[in-house]
């Protein structure tokens, strides 16, 4: 089968070369060119499979590659990267039909994935995203360590009837984790019966748990099940457990210990045989102390204990996930979206998520509500803490939280790019000073992988500015 001909354009040699070498090493063929007046002759003399560009070349912009690349063949697609990546840079070239625009550094492997989706929709004429089939558990998205280790322990006790206690903050799936363990029990078909103990009031939720005789309280005119008879044999799951009474905290250890319990109004006992997963985004330890929560009915509870991570200690979740509400989104909607721009998901895999999964999900729905094309873009991303606002090219904060000093516009105006540049190179120069030129500190201090660190020092380097230190850290 022929190789695919991949065209690299890049004025940076360093990163022609990272490219052409890891592209090989994939079985790839590679071209390059140094800029957009050598790319454009070699367009006019070869057919290729896939064009990588940068945005700011020499003597043209990737975007003007991008129409040149159009023009020849509508049907190859274009990767466009670049190391000063906007809102609106990344709008224009979606518009344009770039196949995905990744900013610099960019992760290898996410690289290598888009890459193999591009040559995937030149070849076969269809979007190719990956699959969540084998990063989950059940219903659940998840292929970050901390969740693989909860997907082990969730298969070896589901076939156990032993009371489960799930923590975790709100928005992080605990139901979903309640219902993987009823599913991968021994009887998967047995009834899961589902209580949110908060936004029950109290007076009704003892007589939705416990049930009534018919007479007990005025309106009572006929019996009614109570849920943990209802849910006999198999799974009742307490949703915001720390937020029951005292009062039913004792009913409900009368149930835990001695699995029968009494109806409003009855006074007969009734037998029961289920299992209890109970959740709290609490620290019930510290509900414990306080004396807000019996310890004796949480030592009953917490006989296996699952704690979920916040979605901000999974990053690497996010895109299988954002993928998989995409996905389900699209089609609820019926709106030809088939996949999120890799700069959408840059911006999601930096944002702090403080809803969670409950939160992705809906800002993926609502990016799908707006999407007008057949891409998730920046612009279509709503963000509690932060919204793109791509008409200044900028990321605008809907609180100042960052404490930014006052910033004025000069009357005459201002060479953005030349500031911008000076004070990455200030910042770098008093990183490499401060370590006393051991770069791999430096770069830590300043939050960049040491790739991306060394990338921007180069490109310092060859502007003819001299860092202090010259020697190798």
């Amino acid at each position: 089968m022929k190789r695919p001909h991949i065209l690299i354009v890049d004025d940076e040699l360093s990163m022609r070369e990272f490219l052409e070498i890891i592209l090989n090493a994939e079985g790839y063929h590679i071209s390059t060119a140094q800029d957009g007046k050598t790319a454009l002759k070699l367009l006019k003399k070869n057919t290729y499979d896939l064009v990588i560009t940068d945005l700011r070349l020499g003597d043209m912009d990737g975007l003007m590659v991008l129409r040149e690349v159009k023009k020849y063949n509508k049907a190859t697609p274009v990767i466009i990267i670049s190391a000063y990546a906007t809102a609106e840079t990344a709008v224009k070239a979606m518009k344009e039909e770039a196949f995905d625009y990744v900013p610099k550094p960019f992760n290898v492997d996410e690289m290598k994935k888009i890459i193999k989706s591009a040559l995937s929709l030149k070849i076969k004429g269809i979007d190719h995203e990956p699959t969540d089939g084998k990063n989950g558990f059940y219903d659940i998205i998840g292929n970050n360590a901390a969740m693989k280790k909860i997907f082990h322990v969730i298969s070896r006790i589901s076939k156990t009837k032993s009371n489960v206690l799930i923590t975790g903050e709100s928005g992080t799936g605990k139901e979903l984790i309640a219902k993987a363990i009823q599913k991968n029990s021994a009887n998967p078909d047995s009834p899961f019966v589902t209580i949110n103990c908060a936004g029950i009031p109290e007076p009704l939720i003892e007589s939705e748990l416990f049930g009534y005789k018919k007479g007990a309280f005025t309106g009572a005119i006929q019996a009614k099940k109570g849920l943990f008879e209802v849910a006999d044999k198999g799974t009742i799951f307490l949703d915001e457990i720390a937020e029951l009474s005292p009062n039913l905290q004792a009913k409900l250890l009368r149930v835990v210990q001695e699995k029968t319990f009494k109806p409003i109004g009855g006074t007969d006992d009734i037998s029961v045989n289920t299992r209890i997963i109970s959740a709290t985004n609490r620290n019930l330890e510290e509900e414990v102390i306080k004396k807000n929560f019996r310890e004796d009915l949480y030592y009953r509870l917490n006989v296996i204990k699952i704690h979920l991570p916040p979605l901000r200690e999974r990053p690497d979740d996010i895109h299988l996930l954002a993928n998989h509400f995409l996905k389900t989104f699209a089609k609820e909607q019926k709106k030809d979206i088939q996949k999120i721009s890799s700069y959408a998901i840059d911006i999601l895999s930096k944002y702090n998520f403080p809803g969670n999964i409950r939160e992705l999900e809906n800002i993926i729905e609502r990016g799908v509500a707006l999407e007008t094309s057949r891409i998730i873009l920046p612009e279509s991303l709503t963000l509690s803490s932060f919204k793109l606002n791509t008409k200044q090219n900028s990321v605008s904060k809907t609180h100042n939280s960052d404490n930014m000093p006052d910033i004025s516009l000069p009357q005459e105006g201002v060479n953005l790019q030349d500031k911008l540049d000076r004070i990455e190179r200030e910042y770098i120069f008093q990183a490499i000073e401060k370590t006393s030129g051991h770069k791999q500190k430096a770069a830590q201090i300043l939050g960049l992988s040491f790739r991306s660190f060394r990338y921007r020092l180069k490109k310092i380097t060859d502007q003819g500015y001299t860092p202090p230190f010259s020697d190798e850290g």
